[in-house]
Order: structure tokens, then C-alpha cells, then sequence
């Protein structure tokens, strides 16, 4: 929070922010057809009545909230600016749980820039990164984990991942974590009751019962992880290095996946030098490849760089295309790409596939281990539908698509569940050796701590400033 920003309650008692009245462009920059600047606080009505003036001379005040009025703003001196609708949204029954008015201006750049000034000068102020956001979770209107939907669905570069995203929206991750940490609670509370008041008749907690409660719990969080890469990856992009030696057909490789000619191919080995990166979209999963330059020993200074930006790019990668010719016997340049990528996951691809078959998939496999080999011709596109299915069981698991299971979205929320099973799982042995309650409680207090991370109902400021400080100005 800002200096300017301190919490109190309402009259229902809900934690809420007073702070200072905030304006951004909430839509892109540059020319477009319609632009809105949008305030949000306690004043963003008086700001707004500052500057806004309609045909018949009502206010804003004056009109129906959530209701579009057509009028002009104003400057200082009484000039019209630009002709607008504008619309008042009265706390809580907004974005942000608070007053909020949006101005719908022509999307010109100056036009943009006059008005947003003129809110500066009535007395709002610049809105931060994801400031609008961040007031919506610190009113209580949103959780984190809806959050960081918000910003999910706007970095979202595949249908899938804005599906995920809306769904996260919805608050489905938010409910399930909810709901395991309420058990926590719940087993935490009883136990205490048992420890501080053991002449009352309370009922007492049995250590099978603890168990049963832990188990659910743990099997719950246990499945959100086994679906959390595929949440990460779908949100995130699928890095990959395409490597292989010298004129191995990386390169053809990388033109067939993108359907256009964006490297150049040549039958001179060391053609490419350097890392050419590239974006696509392949079974509904975004692709982050780097085509890297042949991996060998040279003498070659330039050559010499390329190899080695082409092991970082190797390095760096989740997945690796491995590219090997089909119609040649394995060279000692082969195994060394093979050593090299021995560690990484990887599809081994058997380029030229149109060609004479020296290298036998079955044989490769059984020699080289990866989670699939793959014969494929970047001549004629033969084996991109096999690839395709093997990129999406690689990601989304046996089914090959995107299932309607609740999904992690982030690093962040994957850390934290892993957390908090690791006190599950300690707290489970706790129980099976029938340890006191007040042990077993600390473990079951760091998973609930943990969750609660997640959910943003026990999250430190700082990550809260983390968070929001990746959305754009004006969310």
C-alpha cells in the first residue's frame, strides 16, 4: 500500500481501503477508435463532475449508476476537449469496490493524454501498474488467485490458456483452495479445544480422524499438482530448443513449424550462427522455439560463439527437439548432441523422412531415452500430425487436451501447494506416531498458512506489490 492508503471497516465490519482517487488509460496506446480513461476512489465522482458537462446541464449525480450519459469534457477554461459517454459506477458495484467513473473518448493519443490530465489537475492521481486490480482484491471484491487471473487473460496467447483463465476468474482455484484450507481450520480449531479445555465435554479428536482429514487434503492438493504444469506451460509458453549437428535439418525443421520460410536453409554445413527465436501456436499449447546453430568442434571463431549460445539455448529449454537425419548413421557429432541433451526432455526427430530409412525409430529409442521419437520429413510435412499429438499428451497429459480439473496457474501457486503438502505429508508421520496435538499442529498450521499464501487471505505486502506491479498502468 501506499503511504496515503490505511485500512479500515465498514459498517459490516469487512476490511476495506481509504486511500487517495486514482485515473489511468485503461486501453491501449496509440490511435484507435474509442479510448477510456477510468477513475476509481472516493472522489472519482466530484473529479469527474469537475470536468464533465452534458447537453442539458445535469450531473452525473444526476443519472441512473452504470448507465452511459452522452456529454463533452471540458478544460479549465470552458473549451470542449472531446465528445464522450461517460458512465458512474457507485461503490461496491464496480471493478474495484469503489466509486468508478470511465470517460469513452475517441481513442486518439491527444485526446487521451488531455483528459487524463485534466483528472490530474481536478485531483485524482497517476493510477500504478495493476493498481485498479489491487483495489478490487484489497476491498475484498476479488481473491488473489483471481488476481492474477485478470492478468492471465490478458497475457493469454492461446484460446486454452484464456479459457483456464476465465475460469480462474470465476474464482474455481480460489473455491478449491478454500475449501481444503477450511478443513485445516477446522481440524486446527478442534484440537486446540481439546488441548485448552480438557475438563469440558468436548468431544476429542482422534488420531484416525486427523488422519482421514489430512489424507483428503493432501490427495486434493496432490491433484492440483499433477495438473500444474500443464496449467503453467498453457499460460506461460513451452520453451524449445531445436538442436543437432551441422545440417541436420533444424532449421527446415523450424520452417515447417511455422509454415513460412523464416530461416535460411542451405546444404552448406554452419549455415546458421546464431539463435533465431521464434512464437507459434502448435495443439493449442504457445511455443517459444530457438533454432540454434549446429553443435560441433570448430575451429571457426564465429562458429565457435554460435555452438555456444546454442548449448545456453539448450540449457535454458524445457523441451528439446533433438533433430537427427534418418538417412545416415549416427555420426560422433549425433552423439555428442545426444550426451548434451541426455538430461532435458525431449522429442528425438528423425528428419528426412523422405528418404531411405538408415535410423529405425524402434532402435533409437531403445538406446536413447525420450518421451517420444519421432520420423518426420520437413519436405513434404509428413509426421506434423504425429508431433502435434506428442507435443499435446506431453503437455496435457494422456487425454491430449485441456480438461475441466481446476488448475494452478503460476510458479507462485505451485510453490506454496507444494508447501503446504510437505507439511501435510509432515504432519501425517506426526499422526501415525500418535504424537501430541500441539505437534501436529504446527505442520498443520504452515499448510494452512501456505494456502492461505495462495488464496491471498494470509499473503505479505511485498508479494502483493510483486504481483500487481507485472499488470499494465490502467488494470
Amino acid at each position: 500500500m501506499t503511504e496515503k492508503e490505511k485500512s479500515r471497516r465498514n459498517e459490516k465490519g469487512d476490511n476495506i481501503i481509504e486511500q487517495d482517487t486514482i485515473s489511468a488509460v485503461s486501453t491501449a496506446l496509440g490511435q484507435g477508435a474509442v479510448g477510456i480513461v477510468r477513475l476509481s476512489g472516493p472522489q472519482a465522482l466530484a473529479v469527474a463532475e469537475k470536468l464533465f458537462r452534458t447537453p442539458g446541464g445535469k450531473t452525473l449525480q444526476n443519472f441512473p449508476p452504470r448507465r452511459l450519459t452522452y456529454g463533452h469534457i471540458e478544460d479549465t477554461d470552458g473549451t470542449a476537449v472531446d465528445e464522450v459517454l461517460a458512465v458512474y459506477m457507485a461503490a461496491p458495484r464496480s471493478y474495484t469496490g469503489e466509486a468508478v467513473v470511465e470517460f469513452q473518448c475517441h481513442g486518439g493519443t491527444e485526446a487521451l493524454r488531455k483528459i487524463l490530465a485534466l483528472t490530474y489537475g481536478a485531483g485524482a492521481r497517476p493510477a500504478e501498474p495493476g493498481e485498479f486490480t489491487k483495489r478490487a482484491f484489497l476491498n475484498g471484491r476479488i481473491e488473489l488467485t483471481q488476481a492474477e487471473a485478470v492478468l492471465a487473460s490478458i497475457a493469454a496467447r492461446s484460446e486454452a490458456a484464456l479459457k483456464m483463465a476465465a475460469r480462474q476468474q470465476k474464482g474455481e482455484l480460489a473455491a478449491c483452495i478454500r475449501k481444503w484450507r477450511q478443513k485445516l481450520l477446522d481440524l486446527i480449531v478442534h484440537m486446540e479445544a481439546c488441548i485448552d479445555y480438557p475438563e469440558d465435554d468436548i468431544e476429542a479428536v482422534t488420531y484416525r480422524q486427523a488422519g482421514r482429514v489430512v489424507a483428503e487434503v493432501k490427495q486434493g492438493l496432490e491433484e492440483l499438482l499433477s495438473r500444474a504444469r500443464s496449467g503453467r506451460l498453457v499460460q506461460e509458453g513451452l520453451p524449445i530448443a531445436i538442436v543437432g549437428r551441422p545440417n541436420v535439418g533444424k532449421s527446415s525443421l523450424l520452417n515447417a513449424l511455422l509454415r513460412e520460410e523464416r530461416a535460411i536453409v542451405s546444404p552448406i554445413a554452419g549455415t546458421t550462427r546464431d539463435t533465431i527465436r521464434e512464437q507459434l501456436l502448435l495443439a493449442g499449447v504457445p511455443l517459444l522455439l530457438a533454432d540454434t546453430a549446429g553443435i560441433r568442434t570448430t575451429g571457426d571463431k564465429v562458429e565457435q560463439l554460435g555452438v555456444e549460445r546454442s548449448l545456453a539455448a539448450l540449457e535454458q529449454a524445457q523441451l528439446v527437439f533433438c533433430v537427427l537425419d534418418i538417412a545416415r548413421e549416427l555420426s560422433a557429432e549425433d552423439r555428442e548432441v545426444l550426451a548434451a541433451s541426455a538430461a532435458k526432455d525431449r522429442f528425438i526427430i528423425l528428419n528426412k523422412a523422405d528418404l531411405p530409412h538408415v535410423l529405425k525409430a524402434d532402435e533409437i529409442k531403445a538406446r536413447c531415452p525420450a518421451v517420444a521419437v519421432l520420423p518426420f520429413s520437413a519436405t513434404t510435412g509428413a509426421g506434423m500430425e504425429a508431433l502435434e499429438q506428442a507435443l499435446a499428451a506431453y503437455v496435457f497429459g494422456q487425454e491430449g487436451r485441456l480438461s475441466e480439473g481446476v488448475y494452478i496457474q503460476n510458479g507462485r501457486q505451485e510453490a506454496l501447494v507444494r508447501r503446504a503438502c510437505s507439511s501435510l505429508r509432515e504432519a501425517g508421520a506426526a499422526i501415525a506416531a500418535s504424537l501430541p496435538y500441539d505437534c501436529i499442529e504446527v505442520d498443520l498450521r504452515e499448510a494452512a498458512a501456505a494456502l492461505g499464501a495462495v488464496s491471498g487471505q494470509a499473503v505479505q505486502a511485498e508479494v502483493i506489490d510483486e504481483i500487481f506491479a507485472r499488470f499494465c498502468v490502467g488494470k
